[in-house]
């Protein structure tokens, strides 16, 4: 792992008007037509057959930052919806610590290609204009990890063209990300003490 910090500037997202959504199990339904265009613009939500969906992350990015209400369910909290989104999402908080942050960062933040808790990140401005730069994926500050899992899955984030960044969320809920990448060490002919 290189420097900390890849996304260090602070940068005033562009956000979305207020949006209505229905709840329907774990899922947050976007029906109205502006809305879901609106969503889909900033890089939220996506289509799924007839359907405009926001991922539980997304649901709850919005909802804290007061840009979303629930029909039916006007007085609903962050921490209620929280609570029925963890029942069908267990790492909800890492997903949502990471995407929040990001956000709040001026970044647009897409589901990824399944290496954990991980998010296609586009650089500023370029959503919908260019592929994702960076794949990200968060891990909790003392979870367990094997070598071999994570840098596999830097190797295939490196085949695709993307650069690996891990984002550590410590204990607190700060997020601080580091750049990955792979490294091969070439044999040293001076490393050949032996200690006796």
């Amino acid at each position: 792992m290189s420097a900390p910090q890849p996304f260090s500037e602070r940068q005033e997202a562009e956000e979305v008007q207020a949006v209505e959504g229905r709840l329907a199990g774990g899922r947050v339904l976007i029906d109205e037509i502006k809305s879901q265009d609106e969503l889909r613009t900033r890089g939220y939500g996506e289509k799924e057959g007839q359907e405009y969906v926001l991922k539980p992350y997304e649901a709850l990015y919005l909802m804290q930052s007061r840009r979303l209400t629930l029909a039916g369910k006007k007085d609903m909290t962050f921490d209620a919806l929280f609570e029925v989104l963890l029942k069908h999402d267990r790492n909800i908080m890492t997903r949502f610590l990471v995407y929040r942050d990001l956000r709040s960062r001026g970044y647009v933040a897409k589901e990824g290609f399944g290496f954990g808790d991980d998010f296609r990140v586009y650089e500023r401005g370029e959503y919908e204009k260019k592929p994702a730069k960076y794949v990200v994926f968060g891990i909790s500050e003392g979870a367990n990890t094997t070598a071999k899992g994570f840098a596999g899955a830097i190797e295939q984030i490196e085949k695709m063209g993307k650069e690996a960044v891990v984002a550590v969320i410590e204990r607190r809920g700060e997020v601080i990300y580091y750049k990955a990448s792979k490294m091969r060490f070439a044999q040293n002919k001076h490393d050949t003490f032996l200690v006796r």
